[in-house]
């Protein structure tokens, strides 16, 4: 039976007791061992960390000791898994750059807040994870980020869609859903994610499932290489 960790918490707006919840019965049907946390001490005990299939952050803003930062950075290099969405994993300690580094993006802004209405567009990728969900339109925050050039982008939203001081700059297509390695381990993530009942969209549903079963497969991966 795989292993994930959830940990929740952060800013209460972004509904994380409820987000985690809703990971929590993905990965159940799925078969796996869930805990779900409340502090960020379950960060504390790295090697513990390496023996999980996969970590879910469900944890917006705050901060954390930079300690427990290295313990998880060192589990997904070591093949354990990171997936999650929206501000619980990309808008995560922000001053802490490594974190950046190893989720692939950071939060900067959203024009137009929560009333955004836009079109979310599968791209063609090497991975095929999301093959077959299809386009599809929200209503919800839009997420503008700074990404890292070496991820893997599955999905992408166009800007401007609300006005702001971005908008002189042009079109440009933002990534909404992305993946990347951090050494051995998989990163999965997703922009979409502001309150439960995006998650609940079945094309979200499916992104969301698909990626943190992806994730999770990572550690499998790494013993089979060595």
């Amino acid at each position: 039976m795989k292993k994930a960790l959830i940990v929740r918490g952060g800013w209460p707006g972004h509904q994380p007791e409820e987000i985690a919840g809703l990971f929590r019965d993905l990965l159940m049907d799925a078969e796996f061992e869930v805990e779900v946390s409340d502090t960020l001490e379950a960060f504390a005990d790295g090697e513990r960390l390496k023996t999980l299939d996969l970590i879910v952050p469900v944890w917006s803003m705050g901060e954390a000791d930079p300690a427990l930062i290295r313990n998880v950075s060192a589990a997904v290099q070591n093949g354990t898994g990171l997936a999650g969405c929206h501000g619980g994993m990309c808008d995560a300690f922000r001053t802490d750059v490594e974190w950046h580094f190893m989720t692939g993006g950071q939060w900067v802004a959203h024009p137009g807040n929560n009333e955004v209405d836009y079109e979310v567009k599968l791209i063609p990728s090497s991975n095929p994870l999301l093959d077959g969900i299809g386009d599809f339109r929200v209503r919800s925050e839009q997420y503008y980020m700074h990404v890292d050039p070496a991820v893997n982008v599955l999905a992408i939203t166009r800007f401007p869609v609300a006005l702001g001081p971005h908008s002189p700059n042009g079109a440009v297509d933002m990534p909404v859903v992305w993946t990347k390695w951090w050494g051995a381990g998989r990163v999965f993530y997703c922009s979409l994610g502001h309150e439960k009942g995006i998650l609940e969209i079945p094309q979200m549903n499916e992104i969301m499932r698909r990626g943190l079963l992806w994730a999770s497969d990572g550690r499998a991966e790494a013993a089979r290489r060595t």
